[in-house]
């Protein structure tokens, strides 16, 4: 396989379709952040929803109601992070369907989310999502494990991709979460029980080749993010902290090795748009775990925030604020995040069922 064709093809499927570049990073948070929008699922066994909330421009969250994804859920919360993924222009959502091993799109309009389609995850017990452009691909964690791949088309069609589907290094990985590099040439899974890394490069077609198997620094590795380049972050849950790597074509190279969280089974992370600051949830005793990034990826241990929840299940981020779940207590909590990398309690949002899983912010 020509390397330069696959290194090309996702960046011109992704200007064709309008939703594939990778924003550059900001400089710093906005002045005047935009309104935007909060999303969670219900996750429930009679039918799962996608619940809405309006993000005012001081962060604050207000019920935009729940929109029916066309699967049902398990009905207890999910073992893993990003089963909402959004594309880069905030036009499309996706979301899992774990109890009836399927995945929804939806079209994000101004007077809310319209149900698109819904076809079945090529596995058992979708968890993750990851999306780039109009590429689609899904992390199925039940029976033996797999990833499987989707082109988004005209209408939020979802069309599964002819043998995109790749099993992980292990029938029994525990995988939670699948992830696109921000390049999109590259996707990694994160696998729990194995303690390894997954890295599948992304062919011609939307195909991927794989997996390439890299050990954590330590033992559980869970959630992951990018900081906008090509370090990634990975949370350790085993081993109680936060290792950052810089991201090869097939290789990983540690830069900050098990930076520790001061907390208890980090899980779920997320980092801010300009890529200064990264946030993991402690969620075995309730605590955000803050760390400072520097430009060449390395971490640096903050702050502990002790918003008195548990567990805390996941984390997004949207222009200065952080949101966190807590599916425990039916809520979400919002965070200002200060210039300094402190956070801020904001006003978030109650009611939720405490199956509700996956965050996603715009």
């Amino acid at each position: 396989m020509n390397r330069q064709r696959t290194r090309l093809l996702p960046l011109l499927i992704g200007g064709i379709l309008g939703a594939g570049a990778v924003p550059a990073l900001a400089a710093g948070f906005p002045d005047f952040p935009e309104p935007g929008m909060v999303y969670t699922l219900s996750n429930a066994s009679a039918g799962n929803q996608v619940l809405a909330f309006r993000r005012a421009a001081n962060g604050g969250l207000t019920s935009a109601g729940a929109v029916a994804s066309g699967g049902v859920g398990t009905g207890a919360a999910l073992a893993s992070q990003g089963a909402l993924a959004m594309t880069a222009d905030g036009q499309w959502l996706f979301a899992v369907n774990a109890g009836s091993d399927s995945i929804s799109s939806f079209a994000v309009r101004p007077g809310g989310l319209v149900l698109a389609d819904t076809a079945p995850s090529g596995g058992a017990t979708p968890v993750s999502l990851a999306v780039h452009g109009r590429l689609l691909y899904v992390l199925n964690q039940g029976g033996s494990g797999n990833i499987s791949g989707f082109w988004v088309g005209p209408g939020g069609h979802l069309a599964p991709i002819p043998g995109s589907t790749r099993p992980l290094s292990s029938s029994a990985a525990s995988a939670e979460q699948v992830g696109f590099s921000p390049d999109g040439e590259r996707l990694v899974v994160s696998e729990k029980a194995t303690g390894l890394l997954d890295i599948f490069q992304v062919l011609d077609f939307g195909m991927v080749s794989g997996p390439v198997t890299h050990p954590s620094n330590g033992a559980g590795p869970y959630g992951f993010t990018f900081t906008g380049r090509d370090e990634l972050l990975v949370t350790e849950a085993g081993n109680d902290s936060v290792s950052a790597y810089d991201l090869g074509w097939n290789s990983l190279t540690t830069i900050s090795a098990s930076v520790p969280s001061d907390g208890l089974a980090p899980c779920w992370i997320a980092a801010t748009p300009d890529g200064r600051y990264a946030y993991a949830a402690n969620a075995h005793v309730g605590t955000i775990a803050g760390y400072r990034i520097a430009p060449d990826g390395a971490l640096t241990f903050l702050a502990i925030t002790s918003p008195d929840a548990y567990p805390l299940l996941d984390l997004a981020v949207a222009s200065r604020y952080l949101y966190a779940l807590d599916d425990g207590d039916g809520q979400i909590l919002g965070f200002q995040v200060r210039p300094d990398g402190s956070l801020d309690a904001l006003a978030g949002a109650t009611g939720l069922p405490t199956s509700a899983a996956g965050l996603a912010a715009d």
